[in-house]
């Protein structure tokens, strides 16, 4: 795989991901509406908003698992949804995706098999990600005896195999403790910083915002802004993550009639 901090020294690289007018219908339900932004190689972006506002649906079209999307969803400089992609994303959705009936090592090793990783590499490669998500000690536990936070972090273990270029974590630290969502948010720095890693991040913990490089503030399945955390609380004199948050919105329904669609 060629080294991304690398290849940056001689060109800039492309956005990692990259939407343009994206939707999203689910029955008769607009979804997302019409989004447009960018998510730049190599860093850490936040996707926030409140529960219900299409986070989750935004990821799932990131990673090809969503139909009926509209619009232009490049990732990776491909189509979204392209085979040749899924080795290149990891995917942590909110549901830990592990077999209760298997111990840590046997998820990740058989994980790290589907990847096509060569038995000889793969003890190597998952003693590597059990160390990055602090589970060395319960690597022989078997899964289902696990707490709901050790199993969220074996599926995030299994999406760090292989070294993926873009990891989309969709509220990877909800139900942790503060030290332990710390260590994370240090562990995602890290990939970025040192591997080059581009890291996609949904939460609706407003304290986590200041933890991200960008972000991209959801409602209503619209984005309300994009931007550093500076950057928001400059354009709106706000003096937390959150308040700038509450600002958008406020602003956002002063331009809306009742039914959310923008004045005329």
């Amino acid at each position: 795989m060629i080294n991304k901090i690398e290849q940056g020294r001689d060109e800039p690289p492309g956005p990692a991901v990259l939407a343009a007018g994206l939707n999203v219908r689910r029955g008769d339900r607009q979804v997302l509406r019409g989004l447009d932004f960018a998510v730049r190689a190599g860093e850490v972006t936040g996707l926030l908003g409140p529960s219900g506002c299409g986070k989750t649906t935004l990821m799932r079209a990131v990673v090809g698992a969503q139909d009926r999307v509209g619009g232009t969803l490049e990732v990776l400089g491909r189509p979204a949804g392209r085979a040749e992609l899924r080795p290149r994303i990891g995917y942590v959705t909110q549901a830990p995706s592990v077999y209760p009936d298997l111990t840590v090592r046997q998820n990740l090793d058989y994980f790290a098999a589907i990847l096509g990783l060569a038995r000889g590499a793969r003890r190597d490669e998952v003693g590597r990600v059990l160390a990055d998500v602090d589970l060395t000690g319960h690597s022989d536990a078997l899964a289902g005896n696990l707490s709901g936070g050790q199993r969220s972090r074996v599926s995030l273990a299994a999406a760090l195999l292989g070294t993926p270029e873009l990891l989309v974590l969709d509220e990877p630290t909800v139900g942790l403790d503060p030290v332990l969502r710390r260590s994370l948010w240090a562990l995602f720095h890290r990939l970025a910083a040192e591997r080059g890693t581009t890291l996609l991040i949904s939460s609706h913990v407003m304290d986590e915002a200041d933890r991200c490089d960008r972000l991209l503030l959801m409602r209503d399945g619209r984005l309300l802004a994009d931007g550093t955390p500076d950057e928001l609380r400059r354009r709106t004199g706000a003096d937390s993550v959150e308040d700038a948050f509450l600002a958008l919105v406020e602003a956002d329904r002063d331009r809306t009639e009742p039914t959310g669609e923008p004045r005329r």
